[in-house]
């Protein structure tokens, strides 16, 4: 289940840093937790599609990573994404 060009491109909007940004961790972890609650929604109606699960867990862990490498290098914006993007409670 991927997203659509115009919805990446609404998501990159909101978190680029600069206005060539495409790369940077705010953008990857926001594009991933959007690909991850589309899936999500996913198995609300196929809750026997192993395959997709997979990669779905492949997702979180990316994501993880990657907020594990923002929080190591620069903890006030790993706390502002965070917030913005209503992951932990």
């Amino acid at each position: 289940m991927s997203i659509t060009k115009e919805r990446k491109q609404v998501v990159i909007g909101e978190h680029k840093t600069h206005d060539k940004d495409t790369g940077s961790p705010e953008v990857q972890v926001a594009i991933l937790t959007d690909r991850i609650k589309t899936l999500t929604e996913h198995f609300k109606i196929h809750s026997k599609d192993h395959h997709s699960r997979r990669g779905l867990l492949m997702l979180v862990g990316q994501r993880k990573r990657l907020l594990t490498y923002l929080r190591k290098s620069d903890i006030a914006r790993y706390r502002a994404l965070i917030e913005k993007l209503g992951l932990r409670k």
